[in-house]
């Protein structure tokens, strides 16, 4: 796939699998990698950077065995971000939709 289109929706599908459940980095990198590759240098940046924004927030997690892990969990502001992300998402699909119709009738 082509990696400027995955790049290009990361964003909404990080969102939207936070949403689902809160999740530590590796767990969101394995969630979404069952769909899509996802480098683990562009993925944490990327959390780094929603987390900076106030789009996410960490907390620290103890599982019985190790050391305690950083879960993100998405804030009101992540889900009202979130939406618009959709929104946008969908439109774009829409008119590239139409594009390619148009190209091919």
């Amino acid at each position: 796939m082509n990696i400027q289109f995955k790049k290009g929706v990361l964003e909404l599908v990080v969102l939207e699998e936070i949403k689902k459940t809160d999740q530590y980095g590796y767990e969101l990198s394995q969630n979404i990698g069952k769909h899509l590759s996802i480098a683990d240098g562009t993925l944490y940046p990327m959390l780094r950077r929603l987390v900076k924004e106030g789009v996410l927030e960490t907390y620290s997690g103890k599982e019985s065995s190790g050391p305690a892990r950083k879960y993100y969990k998405i804030t009101d502001s992540g889900r009202i971000h979130l939406e618009a992300l959709k929104v946008e998402w969908r439109e774009l699909v829409s008119a590239v939709e139409r594009l390619i119709s148009e190209k091919e009738g």
